[in-house]
């Protein structure tokens, strides 16, 4: 069915005259930007050798049919570009991330860490490049990688709460949204343009280098081209790799050989990893609009650090990840001159994903096969007055099927089909907004007898809508309230799962008869700045009603549908009522200047509190966090301290143990040679000071494979 519509999609866009006629995106220009904190989320890299060079401002998030200035977003938002990004580089799109507010990551290693936001994660969260999925199998097992490389990113927004219900149901707890550069959006004013990124980091011996070419040729077409590779040893650790609970479990083994770990110390083992991506893009741009492609190949390799068993006879799996994803991607837009419309905009992707899981023996134990097709089609409205807005269609397909020895789930389709409407209305002090979103979701599963599965197929019809608004208390001071309702189809993962899961050492049986997820969800803001400082919070609550949740049961519930022994602990898939209530604030001030000399201070917290009810507490919920620094930024150079302390997570289900908190220190000093208008900079970085033990409440394997210990990172980023 996907290569299907592949060829009639394509079929269709070689046949429409209109997108010859396609106009240059339009991409404010930052040079009139100050510089802020890192921690707030903004950055103030100047532009970079004229328009097609500009980064869109942090004030403004793409995230959305149309831009809209962060403050008139009714939920938190949260942007990383520039230097702040190129410091916060990581592996992986979680660990990229950790330092944003309502940001943690699940940290099953260094190279399979997923974002988690607001306490949500898996089908929950959607990953988002420039506005479409990530085609992987990541929402299927924490073990599995994002297929999205961060060297390649030029920005990321993350979006937490009813804003991101735009981009689908299961984006409930929030969008994260990588922006790259693949599809040029504009004609370069040089004949070509370069970047190139370089960094190392001590704690893996990580070695990284990525580099992009763009380049006009005529005056209407522009072709793009990129490559990285990134490499890592075994994760150094800042100290004992079990954690006490586990080391006290250990030393009671009886067992020599299982007493021995309680003694493991330092590197991280089977963390190792390496990654390598080439793509080309191509746009033609003309005064009445523009059309572009891309295709893109990446290849990882990453081991799973090892989840060791702690009782005699018992084994502990030593598995590398072999990944591997091709994908296009299509993205065009027409200005229609006026009148009702202002913009129609398409984007599209197609992806053949596979990963296999191999043995210590180099064998394959296990494929995973993906393959999904997702568009949507966006029509912006003519500014009217203070009436702006979009609607729009999407659609997604994915077929997904598990082949060998760890088959947990049948073979399965899903197909989601939806609408959408965001209306913005500006009244001066008051500005209001209204969202809407229906979404047919259609699972069907194969039957399967190796798993007991028959043929079964299940339908839902879910509706969304956010209601908010915000008023000017004072000049850039603004307090806004929103109000959504969301419904949520369950996953094919939840209805369909029914085996033996290595990944989260559990047996998975879902629940064919699930209802849909609904929810009633309120949050507040407060945003403001002024001459020197900046300031945001957020308030959230969520009840739910029949939340789909998984908790451990009895064995014998797997045993009566397994048709053997269990491998792992029994895992099944419910649903209860739930509520999830938390809180972030950040913000930055300059402190003083003297000359050339600025003193920034900033800071943020965030929390979460989630509970089941007469279940208890939700698992895997990352506890209260706060982070702080000073940055001092002398003309071209820029030096920051920070310190981040993660309190203890003591509020557990009944299958988790507590997880202490830790006090990191990181320090960071950047240079600009050239000058703070140049774009090539050097940065030293030393993170985890004093080479703590910190472990991620969040984390399946938190017992098992703590975060890197001491980290010294060089990052160059040259441009011409």
């Amino acid at each position: 069915m996907i290569r299907s519509l592949l060829l009639a999609g394509s079929a269709f866009f070689f046949v429409q005259p209109a997108f010859a006629q396609q106009a240059e995106i339009p991409v404010p220009s930052t040079a009139d930007e100050q510089p802020q904190s890192g921690t707030a989320g903004s950055d103030a890299r100047p532009a970079r050798g004229g328009d097609f060079h500009a980064a869109p401002s942090n004030d403004l998030i793409v995230t959305a049919p149309f831009q809209r200035r962060r403050e008139d977003v009714l939920s938190g938002t949260s942007v990383l570009s520039g230097e702040a990004l190129t410091l916060a580089l990581r592996p992986s799109i979680g660990d990229t991330l950790t330092h944003v507010a309502g940001v943690s990551a699940t940290s099953f290693g260094p190279n399979a860490s997923r974002p988690i936001l607001r306490g949500f994660q898996g089908d929950r969260v959607r990953i988002l490049t420039d506005g479409i999925g990530s085609f992987d199998v990541s929402n299927t097992s924490v073990d599995h990688a994002v297929a999205i490389n961060p060297l390649t990113a030029d920005r990321i927004e993350v979006l937490r709460g009813p804003s991101a219900l735009l981009y689908g149901s299961s984006a409930i707890g929030g969008v994260v949204n990588v922006v790259d550069s693949r599809i040029p959006r504009s004609v370069p004013d040089e004949p070509i343009h370069v970047e190139a990124v370089a960094g190392y980091g001590s704690a893996a011996n990580e070695r990284s280098i990525s580099s992009a070419v763009v380049a006009p040729i005529g005056s209407k077409f522009v072709v793009h081209v990129d490559g990285s590779y990134s490499k890592t040893d075994d994760l150094e650790t800042g100290g004992y790799i079990l954690s006490r609970e586990r080391r006290a479990e250990a030393l009671a083994s009886g067992d020599a050989e299982i007493a021995a770990l309680a003694d493991l110390k330092g590197k991280l083992p089977n963390s190792a990893g390496r990654t390598w991506e080439v793509a080309g893009g191509a746009a033609i741009i003309t005064d009445g609009g523009n059309l572009g492609i891309s295709v893109n190949h990446l290849d990882s390799l990453y081991g799973v650090p090892v989840r060791y068993a702690l009782t005699p006879g018992g084994e502990a799996e030593q598995v590398q990840l072999d990944m591997k994803q091709t994908r296009a991607d299509l993205r065009a837009e027409v200005n229609t001159g006026g009148g009702f419309l202002d913009k129609v905009r398409l984007r599209a992707g197609y992806a053949d994903y596979q990963h296999s899981e191999l043995e210590d023996t180099g064998e394959v134990g296990t494929t995973f096969y993906a393959e999904g097709i997702e568009a949507r089609l966006e029509l912006v409205q003519a500014k009217r007055g203070g009436w702006e807005g979009a609607f729009g269609g999407q659609l997604l397909i994915r077929d997904f099927n598990v082949v060998g020895e760890e088959k947990f789930l049948p073979k399965n389709e899903t197909q989601q089909y939806g609408v959408f409407t965001l209306q913005s209305f500006d009244f001066g002090a008051l500005r209001a907004e209204a969202g809407a979103r229906y979404e047919y979701s259609r699972l069907s599963a194969i039957a399967d007898g190796d798993l007991g599965n028959p043929a079964y197929a299940r339908s839902f019809d879910a509706f969304s809508g956010s209601l908010g608004a915000s008023y000017e208390l004072a000049p850039a001071w603004r307090i806004g309230l929103n109000l959504s309702r969301s419904e949520r189809a369950p996953s094919a993962e939840e209805l369909f799962s029914r085996g033996n899961h290595a990944g989260t050492q559990a047996f998975e049986l879902g629940d064919p008869t699930l209802t849909k997820e609904k929810s009633w969800g309120i949050e507040g803001t407060l945003r403001g700045k002024g001459e020197g400082y900046s300031f945001s919070a957020s308030v959230f609550h969520n009840w739910f009603d029949d939340y789909i949740y998984e908790t451990q049961v009895d064995p014998s519930v797997c045993e009566a549908v397994s048709g053997g022994e269990l491998e792992f602990p029994c895992f099944n898939i419910r649903q209860a009522d739930a509520r999830y209530y938390g809180f972030e604030v950040e913000g930055s001030a300059r402190v003083f200047t003297l000359g050339n000399y600025t003193l920034n201070v900033d800071g943020l917290a965030d929390y979460v509190r989630a509970k089941v009810t007469h279940v208890g507490d939700a698992p895997r919920i990352p506890p209260l966090r706060m982070l702080g620094g000073l940055e001092l930024q002398a003309g071209s150079a820029t030096g920051r301290v920070e310190v981040e302390h993660v309190f203890d997570q003591k509020k557990l289900s009944a299958f988790e143990t507590e997880t202490d908190g830790y006090t990191m220190v990181n320090a960071a000093v950047s240079v600009k040679p050239f000058g703070y208008d140049s774009a090539t900079s050097i940065s030293l970085s030393a993170n985890n000071i004093f080479d703590v033990v910190a472990r991620r409440h969040a984390s399946f394997l938190k017992d098992f494979a703590p975060l890197a210990g001491r980290d010294i990172r060089v990052t160059a980023r040259v441009a011409f």
